[in-house]
């Protein structure tokens, strides 16, 4: 299955959840709490406050070696938006890629997650847990908190 046929599917347009795709084209559902969906609202309103000339984009789709993935909210540069629009799902992943983590999610998954947004060019990837814990990744490695954004990390 490709993307587009996900986002044009009917009986795809109303889950409870998020979905994404793997390398095969297979369905991959994640159920999201309430809980999850507070810290999504919060970073994507300190994001919009804080951050630099750009947009604040939740549920931003990005195709990766390893199919589409979803990203809960990234922050993607006016020289971005300007190079790709709004194309679904995006070739490039934005600046910045967020995870906000599910009970639901391993370990290696969130791991993998990082490493698909960085390598698809992603300045940094934040991965968010319920506590508010924000870890922030670049290409060096785990840094103690953002240099593009720090101000919207206060969640």
């Amino acid at each position: 299955m490709e993307w587009a046929e996900v986002i044009g599917n009917p009986l795809l347009k109303d889950l409870p959840f998020k979905i994404e795709l793997n390398k095969f084209g297979q369905i991959l559902m994640s159920p999201a709490s309430n809980q999850h969906g507070r810290i999504q609202m919060r970073v994507g309103n300190q994001l919009a406050n804080n951050s630099p000339e750009g947009e604040v984009i939740a549920e931003c789709s990005i195709q990766t070696s390893e199919g589409v993935r979803v990203a809960d909210v990234v922050w993607a540069s006016n020289e971005f938006i300007q190079t790709y629009a709004y194309k679904t799902p995006y070739p490039k992943a934005p600046e910045i890629c967020i995870e906000i983590v599910s009970p639901s999610n391993s370990k290696a998954e969130i791991a993998q997650k990082v490493e698909l947004y960085l390598a698809k060019g992603a300045l940094e990837v934040w991965v968010i847990y319920d506590s508010g814990e924000v870890n922030t990744f670049t290409h060096a490695g785990e840094i103690a908190k953002s240099a593009l954004c720090p101000e919207a990390q206060k969640i």
